[in-house]
């Protein structure tokens, strides 16, 4: 009865009855934002109670189960009176409207009694019209937006979508997940992916779709009724494109450049992990530790191991990682949630090949170098030991004087003993050590596993040594007889006194040389007890010319 129009046969019997009577509209709640008002040509949506002027109702959408939906003005379904009364109105607005019979259904009436003054009460759901667009509203923008959202885009982004009404009838907050979708590829509403348009990561939007370009008039679920409009508060977290590569953006290079990292170095680097919306889900520097591995074997995500080809020590790179190079759709556990988009901040530490061999620069030497440093000399030496990252680890300064140490005979790290040989006095180097050559994988005290080293070393002084084993050295061919040339008083024996006179010549004369390093009495002490077999005080010339079975006793001092 409601939608039956008798407008011009109302007017016409009205007319000759005199002035007519118009609707009485009583707007008795108005929301406090109105954004827009009912105008001929919109479409509405609302909720209605209908009764006659002593209260008793005789239609309500509320008992029908749905709320009417119609356009005003223009081929109107309902009484001209309501069409009129709704005009003006804002969404959540409610009015009661008094019509009298003449713009109701007149003196005939219907199911209505005739000249029936109709009241409705009416509250405004929805509202809008065939040439309405999508409301695209900026609520936030980064200020640096290197890429918008662009058609055949994958996007992950958060929402809470809500009717006119306020009512909220989704969100992915609530889900604790995003929404991810591509875009331009029907699988989104027309009204979505017309806001998604031009967004950048970080962006807040709050798009208003008409239900034209929503779910119309079917609805979805028990939660959006038909012809219903939404608003979306839509944050944008994630874009990328499956056709996109690794970027790479270096922030920071050292000069020089000395080497750059290829395929099968082994490397350390500090790293912050972030997603595009700056949210950062791991970092090294949190464990105090560098990231270790090879390049270019697999050992890490695709788009890190492409990323960090070509770097230097020291240098500073931006990476962003496309999820197709990273984790994918699956992601990773807690962590990494599927289809992300992953950025790292890296620092080069270090990186070394494990076929790497001692590099040696030389800083200083004097022109006028004729003693060079070997194995089996002692020397004194000053150092300085970092990481190629310039961290200090440790230095002669931090003791009393400078160490002395037997070159070759495995005090030192193996590639701190090459490196300071070839050395003259004064000479000053910078020598890096891989790590196979320093502390190798385990580290040491204040250095970490893997770590390549830096030396400064300056070579302080130098003496000359002997052969691991030996106590002396014959620099020239020895005496031939030899126990004539030592028995200097021609008694036919040598006691410790001739046997130290005799070795202490040989030694100011060039002619030999004492193992460096030990109290010269105690060498020769040691020499002379080994040589007197028979422990008499005295070598004769037997003992000296006594052949010792090497199978089962060794060689014993065979220096003389």
């Amino acid at each position: 009865m409601l939608f039956q129009t008798l407008t011009v046969l109302f007017t016409l019997i009205h007319v000759a009855c005199g002035q007519l009577e118009n609707v009485i509209i009583d707007r008795y709640f108005i929301p406090t934002h109105c954004s827009r008002e009912v105008q001929i040509g919109d479409y509405v949506r609302y909720q209605y109670n209908g009764t006659f002027e002593d209260g008793r109702k005789f239609d309500s959408s509320l008992d029908k189960g749905f709320p009417f939906v119609g356009q005003v003005g223009v081929e109107s379904k309902v009484i001209p009176g309501l069409d009129k009364g709704v005009q003006g109105m804002c969404v959540n607005e409610r009015r009661k409207i008094t019509i009298p019979s003449h713009l109701a259904y007149g003196v005939l009436g219907a199911v209505i009694p005739p000249d029936a003054t109709l009241v409705f009460d009416v509250l405004l759901l929805d509202l809008w019209n065939k040439e309405d667009k999508v409301q695209i509203r900026t609520l936030h923008k980064q200020q640096n937006c290197k890429r918008t959202v662009m058609p055949s885009d994958f996007v992950r982004y958060h929402y809470n979508g809500s009717l006119l009404v306020g009512n909220l009838f989704d969100s992915s907050h609530l889900q604790n997940s995003t929404y991810d979708s591509y875009v331009g590829q029907g699988s989104l509403l027309k009204g979505m992916e017309e806001g998604l348009l031009g967004m950048c990561v970080g962006e807040r939007r709050l798009f208003i779709i008409p239900p034209f370009l929503a779910y119309d008039d079917k609805g979805y679920g028990t939660k959006v009724p038909p012809y219903a409009t939404l608003i979306f508060d839509v944050l944008l977290v994630d874009v990328f494109n499956v056709k996109d590569d690794v970027n790479v953006e270096v922030q920071k290079i050292p000069q020089p450049c000395r080497r750059r990292a290829v395929g099968g170095d082994f490397i350390r680097y500090h790293y912050n992990g972030t997603f595009q919306d700056g949210t950062v889900f791991d970092s090294s520097y949190s464990r105090n530790s560098t990231y270790n591995t090879f390049i270019g074997m697999g050992y890490v995500i695709a788009g890190i191991d492409k990323a960090l080809q070509g770097v230097c020590v020291g240098e500073w790179r931006r990476v962003t990682v496309p999820p197709h190079l990273a984790y994918g759709e699956n992601g990773s556990g807690e962590l990494i949630p599927r289809s992300a988009v992953l950025i790292f901040d890296l620092h080069i530490i270090d990186f070394h090949n494990p076929k790497d061999q001692v590099e040696i620069k030389v800083i200083y030497k004097q022109a006028d170098c004729n003693l060079t440093s070997a194995a089996n000399d002692l020397i004194m030496y000053r150092y300085n030991c970092s990481l190629l990252d310039g961290t200090h680890l440790y230095s002669s300064d931090d003791y009393p004087e400078p160490p002395r140490v037997t070159l070759g005979q495995g005090k030192l790290i193996a590639g701190l003993d090459e490196g300071l040989q070839g050395m003259c006095v004064l000479e000053r180097r910078e020598i890096t050590v891989p790590p196979h050559l320093a502390h190798g994988t385990n580290g040491a005290l204040g250095v970490p596993s893997n770590a390549v080293l830096l030396f400064e070393l300056e070579l302080l002084q130098l003496q000359k040594g002997v052969p691991e084993g030996f106590l002396f050295i014959w620099l020239k061919d020895s005496p031939e007889p030899l126990f004539p040339a030592m028995d200097m008083n021609q008694d036919q024996e040598v006691p410790l006194e001739e046997f130290s006179a005799f070795i202490k010549l040989q030694v100011a004369e060039s002619q030999g040389r004492l193992h460096p390093g030990i109290d010269s009495d105690t060498v020769l002490r040691d020499m002379f007890s080994k040589q007197d077999r028979n422990a008499d005080g005295k070598i004769t010339e037997d003992e000296l010319n006594i052949i010792v079975n090497e199978e089962e006793e060794g060689p014993k001092h065979e220096e003389l």
